[in-house]
């Protein structure tokens, strides 16, 4: 493949050197130094082929210090094109995961203010980088050695000392409504609001509805209601989750988000007006947006008998900001 020619070259010159410049010698002498040094360079010249034949690339998760994959530039040919494919595509498999291997990027779940006043902390936003990783490896052909997985982790921005405060001004509110006898349906609703309560948003924050609220099943205490699958109402488990969903983009579609993944229902709803819905299900359809505000706010909440609320608060001192005023 050539990676190694410079060397041989190097060695080529050395041997050039040492059996060079030795006429003033004695003819014997001359020999034998030429036999000593032609040895001492054939010896070196073995050492380093010994030590190509075991240099090898190990792939490293950088927090684990955990050898992910190994490869051997002997054999394989980094100008390859096929070569070059196969390594996007692991390292799309690697970033993004597949159905029996879970990936590396994880999307943020964000911190929460719970009944007692502490933080809950959440997750942050973690994304590897493929073209890096590919980029990387390549560039690790012609030395061998240890390559880190470039990982590129996002915490939530906010202050904990701004928390106390971002409870003081309600600069967005929505309202629906639902028949609180029904009760699987007002179940899950409450479930899926006292979810998203308390939700800090801190600045560039991105919201993943599915990530906050869980999994909507029984051991999650979801019960049957009706919910619609192909343009039909059947009856499911988490039915209503949705109408939690939809309150809460008619309330922060007040203040101007950045939304990154947002789905309307197949048929009309009726609790919101037609296409102010967003509709959800767990493992699929999303709800999410990004704070695109320079300051952080919070998300309130709350069932009162048979209608849903959702706010976004700030303090008094962001609230302008937020507003665009």
């Amino acid at each position: 493949m050539g990676k190694f020619r410079w060397k041989h070259l190097l060695i080529s010159i050395v041997i050039l050197l040492v059996l060079g410049g030795c006429s003033k010698e004695p003819e014997t002498e001359v020999k034998n130094i030429k036999t000593h040094r032609v040895a001492a360079a054939e010896e070196i010249n073995n050492r380093i082929i010994e030590k190509e034949v075991q240099f090898v690339i190990d792939i490293v998760d950088p927090s684990t210090r955990e050898i992910i994959r190994t490869i051997d530039p002997k054999e394989v040919d980094e100008n390859d094109d096929s070569f070059k494919e196969e390594l996007k595509n692991w390292a799309r498999e690697l970033a993004r995961g597949t159905e029996k291997t879970e990936g590396y990027d994880q999307r943020m779940v964000l911190d929460k203010i719970e009944e007692n006043g502490q933080i809950k902390k959440g997750k942050p936003m973690i994304i590897l980088e493929e073209e890096e990783l590919v980029n990387r490896v390549l560039e690790a052909m012609n030395r061998g050695g240890q390559v880190e997985l470039p990982l590129k982790v996002t915490e939530s921005r906010y202050s904990p000392e701004d928390v106390p405060q971002l409870d003081e001004v309600v600069i967005a509110s929505y309202t629906t409504y639902f028949d609180s006898s029904v009760i699987g349906r007002a179940k899950n609703i409450e479930l899926s609001a006292a979810a998203i309560n308390n939700v800090i948003f801190g600045v560039g924050d991105i919201f993943s509805y599915n990530e906050i609220v869980g999994p909507r099943d029984e051991a999650s205490g979801y019960q049957k209601a009706m919910e619609i699958v192909n343009k039909e109402l059947v009856e499911g488990i988490g039915g209503g989750v949705c109408q939690t969903s939809s309150t809460l983009f008619n309330a922060v579609d007040q203040i101007g988000v950045e939304y990154i993944e947002w789905h309307h229902h197949s048929i009309n709803i009726g609790y919101v007006p037609t296409g102010r819905d967003a509709t959800v299900s767990y493992g699929g359809l999303d709800f999410r947006f990004q704070n695109s505000h320079d300051v952080p706010f919070l998300i309130k909440a709350f069932v009162n008998g048979g209608s849903l609320t959702v706010e976004v608060r700030t303090s008094k001192e962001n609230a302008k900001k937020l507003k665009g005023e």
